[in-house]
Parts: C-alpha cells; structure tokens; sequence
C-alpha cells in the first residue's frame, strides 16, 4: 500500500510503516532529487515503468503474465509520473511534456539539468584540495572522506594516486600530527591509504588520553591547592595560627598584646 504525504518542498512515501521523504527539485539538487525519487520507487515496488520501456498493447491473443506484466507497469507508470510532477515546482514544468511514460519524463529532465562531467571535476577537485582537518568526526573518517572524493573523481576518468591522497591527508592535519608527518617524509616508502589510516588513528588515540591525563593533573592540582587555602583561611579566621612571637596558646577569639618594655636606668646624683 502506497500513501503519498504532500507538504512544501517534500513528498513523503509511506509503505508498510517505511518512510520515505524526497525534495521537491530546485535545480541544483537534481543528482539528489533523482536518486531519491529511484529509491522510493524501487522500496514501495512500483519502479517497473522507470526501469522497462512500455509493453505492447494487450490483445486477445495476450497470455496471463504479460497481462500481469502490463497491469503492474501501468500501475506503476501512474504512481511514478504522479510522484515526479508532485516534486517539480510549478514553474519548473514548463516544457516538460505532459504526455509521456515516467522512463520518458526522467530522461527529459535528465537533460534539462544535466551538468558537464568537466563542471563536476572542477567542484570535486576543489573541494578535496581546500578540505582542512577541524576535529569533527575523526581523523579516520577525515582521510575516508578524501578517498570518496578520489573515488569520484576515478569515476570520471581523473585518476588520483593514493600517494597524492596521503601527501594531502598529512598537508592537512594540525601541527599535534607533526610527528607521523616527520616519519613518513623520513621514509622512502611510500604509504598505503590503510597505513595512513591506521597510523593517524593511533595517533590521535594517543593525543587524547594524553590530553585527557592533563586534563585529570589540573582539575586535581586546582582541588588540592582550594583546600589549602581553604585550611588556612580557618584557622586564621579562629585565631590558631601561630605568628612570630606570639603565644602558642592563645585560643579562639583571643587577642595577644606584645607589651614593649622600656628599661630607664636612674642615675642618683649627691646633691651637697
């Protein structure tokens, strides 16, 4: 059972307690909004007229599985055409035709939004040269990353060595990595991208129990020297602290009074 959820800018697909939710195309998102559109067609089983041209006509002569056949590609040709116009903005149909099997439909947009294999190298290349490694995610899943922008680019016949990704991956870490960069341009052998991997994730392993163990040193050092100060303060505020030349004695709200003596010599004169 299909029921198609319309809202702006999305169409939701529920089938069988599965959602599906799908942009409506913009124009940039084309790669997405197609992809999308093939998954949900092909998860609620109706993506027979995407991927099969239309069926001859049935006649008399017709068998039980080609009418079966037919039934199920034109069902799935009113649900996929429906689907596809639903997530195509108003003024974006102008020139689509309107009547056309779903597979039709597709490759017409195809066509209206299809970007030059030399734009996507340009976007892809520029992307895998300016990344910077921030923290998020890991440095494992820094260095996949490139790799799935080396893969990509392979695809439209730009073939990257993993030498070049390991001189970019290393270019690109923070200076807490210097030292796997120092061992590697130490070595004449060059790394595999899992060597790479396996080294800058033990690296950064490391780096954060380090981090971690500096951590736990300043929170207990800043502890300790709070109930120093704490102790101190106590026991001047209860008069037990022992100053120089005061008595040893002297007990909570008590004040000591030095008494300063002065000796007068007197001198008896004879008065004659």
């Amino acid at each position: 059972m299909l029921i198609l959820y319309i809202a702006y800018f999305i169409v939701t697909f529920s089938v069988n307690n599965n959602m599906v939710t799908n942009e409506v195309i913009t124009g940039s998102n084309f790669k997405k909004w197609k992809e999308d559109i093939e998954f949900a067609m092909e998860m609620t089983d109706v993506d027979l007229s995407l991927v099969t041209d239309k069926p001859g006509e049935l006649t008399v002569a017709s068998t039980d599985d080609e009418k079966l056949v037919h039934a199920a590609w034109m069902k799935s040709n009113r649900i996929c055409l429906l689907s596809m116009r639903r997530l195509i903005l108003d003024h974006l149909k102008s020139g689509l035709p309107t009547n056309c099997t779903a597979k039709e439909l597709m490759t017409t947009i195809s066509e209206r939004y299809r970007v030059s294999s030399n734009a996507d190298i340009g976007s892809l290349l520029q992307v895998l040269f300016n990344m910077k490694y921030d923290g998020n995610g890991g440095v494992r899943d820094y260095v996949i990353r490139m790799v799935d922008y080396q893969t990509k680019l392979k695809a439209l016949k730009v073939d990257l060595p993993d030498t070049c990704i390991v001189h970019q991956a290393l270019n690109t870490l923070p200076p807490e990595f210097s030292i796997i960069k120092t061992n590697y341009n130490s070595q004449d052998e060059s790394w595999s991208i899992n060597d790479l991997i396996s080294r800058v994730f033990a690296e950064e392993k490391k780096l954060k129990k380090e981090k971690d163990q500096v951590a736990l040193y300043v929170a207990g050092s800043n502890s300790h020297k709070g109930k120093k100060s704490k102790t101190y303060t106590n026991k001047v505020v209860h008069g037990t602290t022992k100053e120089p030349g005061q008595s040893s004695n002297i007990g909570p709200n008590k004040v000591s009074f030095k008494k300063r003596v002065t000796t007068a010599s007197f001198v008896k004169r004879k008065v004659t």
